[in-house]
């Protein structure tokens, strides 16, 4: 019978030596031949297809399982037979250009010297001879298998001659640099070298795979570091009476000491083992990336290595198979320049998901992570959470695939260009930097043979940092969860500029697993010590870090061209952690970020959400801020607050063009200033309005309506308004939301229609201002409607406590979605003549 049915599960033994490394203490590697011998990878045939690689691992010594054992035994043998013909093929395509050079070289027109041959080919023959008698041993007893067969002895043999290995070990790092020079000098042999034919296993007699000589010399390398591996597997099988049983322990003593004397001189040749010729090729940085493929939108795993880009996909596993790289295409860093897109034009052709969208998956996750949360507290069994955190990693997938749309460009020099789509520019800059600062290191263009290349790609499998996609589903329970809440940012100043030029800087934050862009300063013209002192609040979901990143502003397009045609504002960017210690204390933390020797100043203060949840009303009754609307229109004798009303004035005047109104923050002090104006009514406020920022207004007025001891649509009917959002039939939302809407008192109903009008408006100019109907809602969702109680919660059933987390996160999207909902509405019909008297008195 032919052997070469192994069962899968010892097909892909290099996976399984990395779990026996670990026992070993050895060092992960960069080869794994068995798994590419198309012999092993085959199925097995026949009978055998019902054997699974799970049986390997259920080897109990109960009467049924020796027997499976023993069985098992057999198929471990083959696999060890089919591995030894494979090796045998490497060494005999060693030793087939042996011959004819030895030949050569005593005639006049040598290719090498005897002594260089004899340098390259040191041992190779030996090694055969030994393996070939092995294999010769071996081949006709797993022929004729009976459980008592023995085999110890031929193992025992092998591990005694091991010296052998310790001779081509010490040699092998000669023998490589001996083989490049001889390449270098020498064209008929480096053509040689480079094509070296090894047949296949039996099946295929006539197909032969072409290697090089630099892989096939490492091929004895690989081997007798698994020499351990195998009698491993075969010690696991056999049962202790057995007689090969201390035969084959004597042989894995002798092996693991052989082994731990020369580990440690191979560990550094198994790293550079990916390598064209002598150079180390080693991984610098990965991560996983979305590509756009025509259009489509595709997860995978960039690897930058010290002379290579490459572009991978996780191949989907299959019952308990490793994970599995498939190469999708790579760049030689010699060859590779950026392609920039302005980001002002918009980037070809990027297919955009609508915020809507994306905010559905948000809240899809969130409540996913309640119901898991939930299962947890009721102690369910865990099928139920498996399908909940399959579901959530499906959906936060989705997430990570949809949510970035800046483009970054990599364009190899034989025309090819790729597109990758990423959330953060901070990201996208520190791989544009990586990449650069090694090209200075790359020379020459090359390219990988196709044996070469899936070497490389099974590398990435051991090689790989980034183990998950950064989804909240892979994090750990006892891990941080983030911060939750609202965290100030005073952008003071920078120093450290060399020369005067236009400077701003923008925020970003990390939400759901990835950074979003959150805020951005002023540009500050002509200096080298720009001075903003601007203050952001920015809204946390669980985040971990900030960045902050300084850009010069390059007005002049044409000046700014870079080698590879860049023309767009440039960026010095350093991350900034958010310490949950430290910013527990309620107070500003002054601190500097250094970055390429610029000096950022910035202040921070958090305010967890528990606290920004509150809603504090003013002690005295006097002011605006912190009064209720009611008490504010009285005293003024007006329908809408005077406040709002100069506000919406001032923004509609000069502030309907401005980027990102309502969502980029106003200085701080400004705001202050205001709110003091304000609540002492102070004639001048107008002139002072007329000489500030205009984001301070737009700040101030958020800072009134978040102030308001009660929100606009009032605590008593804000559960209602959540469940109206809630509804799923459209007629019955549409009726349900106008009639709670219309049901709200009329200071409070007047005001809304009043900033709903202001809102839309601003949104008409959204090809300017950058603010969607989806941005002003979710600026202004929570501002408007947050209730007053700490406590108050999306109405569920209250036997299950929501999570702090993932209520918030659930309840400011309600918030938002119930804005929207008014702020998408055509019109909105007044019902009774009471109303349309208010809705169109001049008075307002």
């Amino acid at each position: 019978a032919s052997f070469s049915g192994t069962p899968p599960g010892y097909a892909y033994d290099a996976d399984r030596a990395e779990e026996q490394r670990r026992h070993h203490d050895m060092m992960p590697y960069i080869d794994d031949s068995p798994s590419s011998s198309p012999h092993l990878s085959s199925k097995s045939r026949g009978s055998r297809d019902t054997l699974s690689s799970g049986s390997l691992e259920s080897t109990k010594s109960s009467e049924p399982d020796l027997e499976k054992g023993l069985e098992m035994r057999k198929w471990v043998l083959s696999g060890i037979l089919a591995s030894e013909e494979t090796y045998l093929s490497h060494l005999e395509a060693l030793l087939l250009p042996m011959k004819p050079l030895k030949a050569a070289a005593t005639t006049s027109q040598p290719v090498l010297t005897s002594q260089q041959i004899e340098t390259i080919f040191f041992k190779v023959p030996e090694l055969y001879e030994i393996h070939k008698e092995f294999y010769d041993g071996l081949f006709p007893r797993v022929q004729q298998w009976s459980h008592q067969q023995r085999v110890g002895d031929l193992f025992q043999k092998l591990a005694s001659q091991l010296g052998v290995y310790r001779a081509f070990v010490d040699n092998y790092e000669v023998a490589m640099e001996t083989a490049e020079k001889c390449c270098q000098a020498n064209a008929q042999f480096a053509e040689i070298s480079e094509n070296l034919k090894a047949r296949s296993t039996k099946e295929s007699k006539d197909q032969t795979t072409k290697n090089s000589l630099e892989t096939l010399l490492y091929k004895p390398v690989d081997r007798v570091t698994r020499s351990t591996l195998v009698l491993h597997d075969l010690l696991k099988h056999t049962p202790v009476s057995h007689p090969d049983h201390p035969l084959l322990q004597d042989a894995l003593r002798i092996s693991q000491n052989f082994l731990s004397s020369i580990n440690e001189e191979i560990t550094p040749r198994r790293q550079s083992m990916t390598v064209k010729k002598g150079e180390h090729r080693q991984l610098l940085k990965d991560s996983f990336m979305v590509e756009l493929v025509e259009g489509a939108r595709k997860l995978r795993h960039v690897f930058l290595f010290t002379d290579l880009f490459l572009c991978a996909k996780l191949k989907k596993q299959i019952g308990g198979k490793s994970q599995q790289y498939d190469c999708k295409w790579y760049i030689p860093l010699t060859d590779l320049s950026f392609q920039m897109v302005d980001e002002s034009e918009a980037v070809p052709n990027i297919p955009l998901v609508p915020d809507e969208e994306l905010d559905a998956m948000k809240i899809k996750i969130s409540q996913i992570k309640n119901d898991i949360q939930r299962e947890k507290r009721a102690n369910k069994g865990s099928k139920v959470i498996e399908r909940l955190k399959k579901k959530l990693s499906e959906q936060e997938s989705l997430l990570l695939l949809m949510s970035p749309n800046m483009a970054f460009r990599v364009h190899n020099r034989n025309g090819k260009s790729y597109t990758f789509l990423i959330s953060s520019d901070y990201e996208r800059a520190e791989w544009r930097e990586n990449i650069r600062e090694q090209q200075k290191k790359c020379f020459k263009s090359f390219s990988l043979t196709s044996v070469e290349l899936q070497m490389l790609t099974n590398s990435c499998v051991k090689l790989q940092t980034v183990h998950n996609i950064p989804l909240t589903i892979n994090k750990e329970d006892d891990e941080s969860p983030g911060l939750y809440g609202f965290l100030n940012v005073i952008v003071h100043s920078a120093t450290g500029f060399k020369q005067s030029s236009n400077l701003y800087c923008t925020l970003e934050v990390d939400s759901f697993g990835y950074f979003v862009n959150k805020a951005k300063t002023r540009v500050y013209r002509d200096t080298t010590e720009p001075n903003w002192n601007e203050e952001f609040e920015i809204e946390l979901e669980g985040s971990q870090t900030l960045r902050i990143l300084c850009y010069e502003k390059c007005y002049n397009k044409t000046k700014l061209t870079k080698e590879d045609g860049e023309s767009t504002d440039r960026i010095m960017g350093k991350g900034v952690q958010l310490d949950p210690q430290v910013l527990q204390d309620k107070d500003w933390q002054r601190t500097v970020i250094s970055m390429n020797g610029v000096e950022v100043k910035l202040s921070v203060k958090f305010t967890s959400r528990e606290f920004s949840l509150k809603r504090m009303p003013s002690r005295k009754q006097t002011g605006v801020f912190g009064v209720k609307i009611a008490i504010v229109t009285k005293r003024e004798r007006s329908k809408v607050p005077y406040i709002v009303r100069q506000c919406v004035e001032e923004i509609e005047r000069r502030g309907m063009e401005e980027v990102g109104i309502y969502r980029v923050s106003g200085v701080a002090t400004d705001i202050q200033a205001l709110k003091a104006a304000f609540d002492v009514n102070n004639k001048d406020v107008s002139v002072m309005m007329s000489e500030m920022d205009v984001n301070a207004i737009a700040g101030t007025l958020k800072l009134y309506f978040r102030e308001l001891p009660e929100p606009l649509f009032t605590d008593e009917l804000y559960p209602n308004f959540a469940e109206g959002i809630a509804l799923s039939d459209p007629v019955a939302k549409e009726s349900c939301m106008l009639n709670l809407l219309l049901s709200l008192p009329e200071p409070n109903l007047v005001t809304f229609l009043f900033l709903l009008d202001h809102l839309k408006r601003v949104a008409e100019r959204e090809s300017v201002n950058k603010m969607s109907l989806h941005n002003l809602a979710t600026v202004f969702g929570p501002t408007l409607l947050r209730p007053s109680e700490k406590d108050s919660k999306i109405p569920a059933n209250p036997t299950q406590p929501i999570t702090m987390t993932d209520s918030w996160s659930l309840e400011v999207m309600s918030q938002v979605q119930v804005l929207l909902y008014f702020l998408q509405l055509e019109t909105i019909p007044t019902p009774d003549s009471k109303r349309q008297s208010i809705l169109f008195s001049t008075e307002v």
